[in-house]
C-alpha cells in the first residue's frame, strides 16, 4: 500500500481531537500511517501532554489561527505520503476506510482526489455526504448528493466521478497537489476545497466518490444558529469563487443575480429571523471583494476573536 499521511487540524477542541485520535487507532493500523496534527493557534497548547500520550503522532504548532487552509497546508512540509488523507477532527473513522480510498487512487491514476460517504454522528443511519452535483456557474449553487436521507446502500454502488468532494474527509493524490498547488489560503473558512477540487480538475485530474467507504462526521444534522464569521465568510467567499473560478459570461449573469435576487432577499430574512445584525456582514463580504483581488490575503474579519 502507498504511504498515506493523515493530517488533522485542532482550534480549541482538545478533547475532539483526542477522540479522532483514539479512533483512527482503534479502527487503522497506526504503524503503517503518518498521523500529523496541527494545533491551529488555539488558545491551550496541548502538544506537550500529546507528544506523550500519542508517541506515534507528529504535532505541529501554530501560533495563530491559520483558517482551515492555512492549518492544513502547514501539514504539507511534514507530510511524506504519496496520498494526503485531509479528515476534520470532529470525524470519527470506520474499519478499511483509508484501504478503500487508497484503493481507488491505486487503480485510477487519474483520480485527483477521493471523498468518503459521510454520515451524521449524532443521527448515525442519516447520510450527510454521497457526493455532490456540478456547479451551477450563474448562481454559484449546486446539491449535496443523499443529504438527510436514511442510508439504505442506495448510494452504495455510485463510485466514481462526483462535482466535488467534501472538506471533512479528502484524500488527496501528492502528484496533483504538486500539478495544481494546495489550498487557497486566502478563503480562511468555506469554500477553499470546492475551490481546491476546479483547480485539481484543471490539472487534469478527476474528482470522486467512493460511498463503500464510510466516516461519520459529528457536525449535527440540525441547522445551527448563525453567526457572523459564518455568513461573512459564506458570502465573501461564495463571491471570490466565481471571481477565481467562473466564465465571463457567468461571472456578468451571477453578479446580476446575485445584486437584484441574493442581497434583498437575505435582507429579508434577516428581518424574518430578528438577525438584522447580520445585514451589516452581508456588506463588509460585497465590500472585501470590492476592494480586494482574488489573491488577498486580507480576511476583512476580526480574526483574532474567533
Amino acid at each position: 500500500m502507498k504511504k498515506v499521511s493523515v493530517i488533522t487540524v485542532n482550534f480549541n477542541q482538545h478533547s475532539v481531537t483526542e477522540a479522532f485520535l483514539d479512533s483512527i487507532a482503534a479502527k487503522e493500523n497506526i504503524d503503517k500511517l503518518q498521523v500529523i496534527v496541527v494545533d491551529n493557534g488555539s488558545n491551550i497548547n496541548r502538544i506537550p501532554k500529546w507528544i506523550n500520550q500519542y508517541p506515534n503522532v507528529k504535532f505541529i504548532r501554530s501560533e495563530i489561527n491559520l483558517g482551515f487552509a492555512g492549518g492544513n497546508n502547514l501539514a504539507l512540509a511534514e507530510a511524506e505520503g504519496d496520498y494526503l488523507f485531509f479528515v476534520n477532527n470532529d470525524t470519527e473513522v470506520t474499519s478499511g476506510l483509508v484501504e478503500k480510498l487508497v484503493n481507488i487512487l491505486d487503480r485510477h491514476p487519474v483520480v485527483g482526489m477521493v471523498s468518503p460517504k459521510i454520515r451524521y454522528h449524532d443521527q448515525p443511519s442519516l447520510i450527510q455526504y454521497a457526493g455532490f452535483t456540478s456547479m451551477n456557474f450563474y448562481t454559484c449553487r449546486n446539491e449535496c448528493i443523499g443529504q438527510f436521507e436514511e442510508d439504505k446502500g442506495q448510494y452504495d454502488n455510485t463510485t466514481g466521478i462526483t462535482g466535488y468532494i467534501h472538506g471533512a474527509a479528502m484524500m488527496v493524490r501528492r502528484t496533483a497537489i504538486e500539478k495544481a498547488g494546495p489550498m487557497a489560503e486566502n478563503f480562511f473558512l468555506y469554500f477553499e476545497e470546492i475551490d481546491w477540487c476546479e483547480r485539481i480538475k484543471r490539472a487534469g485530474f478527476e474528482i470522486w466518490i467512493e460511498p463503500r467507504a464510510l466516516i461519520y462526521h459529528k457536525e449535527s444534522a440540525s441547522v445551527g444558529t448563525k453567526s457572523a464569521l459564518k455568513e461573512y465568510f459564506m458570502i465573501r467567499n461564495r463571491i471570490l469563487f466565481m471571481r477565481r473560478n467562473a466564465p465571463l459570461l457567468a461571472k456578468i449573469i451571477f453578479t446580476l443575480h446575485f445584486c437584484i435576487l441574493v442581497i434583498p432577499r437575505n435582507i429579508i430574512n434577516y428581518i424574518l429571523q430578528k438577525r438584522s445584525d447580520l445585514t451589516p456582514w452581508l456588506f463588509k463580504a460585497v465590500w472585501w471583494n470590492l476592494k480586494n483581488n482574488t489573491d488577498s490575503m486580507n480576511s476583512g474579519f476580526p480574526i483574532n476573536k474567533i
